[in-house]
Parts: C-alpha cells; structure tokens; sequence
C-alpha cells in the first residue's frame, strides 16, 4: 500500500487550505513562514500543521521554518495540482452555469472541455468557450475525448443514472453538486457537495451565538 493512502482524509482536507494561504504569502513577497504564523492564518494549531507536514516529509527546517515557494510547490504535487484536467459539466442550469465560470479553475491547471444537457434551448449555446451538447451524446464524446473528471450538476432522479453513464465511459472521479449521495464503485471516487449541509451548520452555530 503507498504510504499516501494511509494518511488521514482530514490530513488531505487541510492541504487545500494550506496552499491556499501559501498562495496569499507568495502574492505578498513573503518568502518565509513558520508554523505559528501559518496557525494564525489558518485557525489550525502550529502542532497540528506540523503533525500534516511530517505525514509527506515536513518540507521545514529548525530554526528557519518553511520557504513558502517550496513548500507550496511540493503541496501542489502532494494534491495533483502540477498536471492538466479536463473536465466535463452535466447539467446546464442554474448551477451547471455557475460552475462552468468558476474562476477557481484558473489557480490550477483544470479545463472545462464541454457541458451536457437535455433542454433544446440551451443545446448549442456556449459558456466561456465550452459547447453545451445534447446529453444524448455524452458516451459518444466521452469515446472520442480523455476526460478525467465529470462534475455533475442535474436534478437527483438522474444524477445516479448519469454517474453510471459516466463511470461506464471509464471516468474514475467525480465532483457531485446533484442533492442525493452518489453510490459508485470503489474504483471510482465521489466528492458530494451538499449545499444545504453547510447552510444548516452555519445556521445552527449562529444560534448557538445567539443563545448565549
């Protein structure tokens, strides 16, 4: 087994965050960090970053802390940031639309190739260069184009028949916006994005503040 799959799925969670804040410091001329000043920026304590690091090598040095740079480079290749993506958008609706121009793609190396979706009204339009198709092509395009990540953005009465569809075109990873869990193959990994779930945990500690 890679050591890799071993480490913990909230030691993965926090990577994103960190790159992140690296990025902020790099876009500041800061070239230096340490684990105290990243606790601050983070909420994370310097022990807890520390604890993440040394899962992948510690990339630090006692006394000098960590060059901001390196260390964001060598998470960027820890998440796979250091390759291309290309990937497709099921579902032209209002949320399809506003994933097809997120900028986030844009601090890596992802490419929105095409969308899908049934309404005629929307079949041939195009959002920031990529075509939206008729969703009875989706296993023909996916035939002919390397996709590596479909992201789904349909209703949830289609959004498992649609994630078969994809997973039977030979796509091994999945960004779930539909409101229903997804149930994949093992081979096959989900990232299910419920909207609600963090408005109702946002709601519940506003009312927590509230009640004190």
């Amino acid at each position: 087994m890679d050591k890799h799959e071993r480490i913990s799925p909230a030691v993965i969670r926090r990577l994103p965050k960190y790159y992140r804040y690296l990025g902020e410091l790099t876009n500041s001329g800061i070239h230096k960090t340490s684990s105290r000043k990243l606790s601050e920026m983070t909420g994370f304590s310097a022990s807890q970053i520390r604890q993440d690091l040394n899962n992948f090598g510690g990339f630090g040095q006692q006394g000098f802390g960590y060059d901001v740079e390196n260390l964001r480079n060598e998470i960027a290749k820890i998440l796979g940031l250091d390759k291309k993506y290309r990937l497709i958008i099921i579902g032209a609706g209002n949320i399809g639309q506003a994933m097809a121009n997120y900028t986030g793609y844009y601090e890596a190396d992802y490419e929105v190739v095409a969308l899908f979706d049934k309404n005629p009204k929307l079949i041939g339009l195009s959002i920031r260069n990529a075509l939206i198709n008729d969703i009875d092509n989706l296993e023909s395009f996916l035939n002919e184009e390397k996709i590596d990540i479909a992201v789904i953005c349909t209703p949830k009465n289609v959004s498992q028949q649609i994630a078969e569809r994809v997973v039977q075109c030979g796509i091994k990873a999945i960004w779930n916006f539909a409101p229903k869990d997804l149930k994949m193959p093992e081979t096959v990994y989900v990232e299910n994005v419920h909207l609600n779930e963090s408005l109702f945990s946002l709601t519940y500690y506003y009312n927590q503040m509230n009640n004190e």
